[in-house]
């Protein structure tokens, strides 16, 4: 479903992206428009599903205990929507995207520890139709 959005529209999910607990009255200063009417472009947007969740971000340097990783996975003979349903199960799996290339799927993993990470990854390649994978643990990362 295909859901138009204006200019103030994008302008709003840009700030909302950024600060997701931007007040309604510093959006509407912003915006140049009334708080009311920020209030409805919001609920509108949730309720088309442009706005999924306001969530927060986690600044990953300060969670140094935490192993980030990135898995490629190739499939064979098992579709990418399976794969995820199962993925679905699988503690520290946090999202995963599907790819063009040589690989199908990547799989971002949050582990406790190189165990779990290694049990994770044990997990993922043992659901059949996973031909071969590759990890790579993310040593820093640096937003935009």
């Amino acid at each position: 479903m295909f859901v138009e959005l204006d200019a103030k529209d994008r302008e709003l999910l840009n700030i909302l992206k950024r600060d997701a607990r931007t007040p309604i009255t510093v959006l509407a200063q912003v915006l140049s428009l009334s708080r009311n009417t920020v209030q409805k472009r919001i609920d509108r947007l949730v309720g088309k599903g442009v706005i999924e969740a306001f969530t927060i971000r986690v600044n990953e340097q300060l969670q140094p205990d935490k192993i980030k990783a990135l898995m490629s996975v190739e499939l064979e003979g098992l579709s990418t929507i399976q794969l995820m349903g199962k993925l679905r199960n699988i503690d520290g799996v946090e999202r995963f995207h599907t790819t063009n290339g040589n690989w199908d799927l990547l799989i971002v993993i949050t582990a406790e520890s190189l165990a779990h990470l290694d049990n994770i990854l044990k997990k993922v390649r043992g659901i059949q139709g996973v031909l071969n994978s590759e990890t790579s643990i993310i040593l820093s990362t640096t937003e935009k």
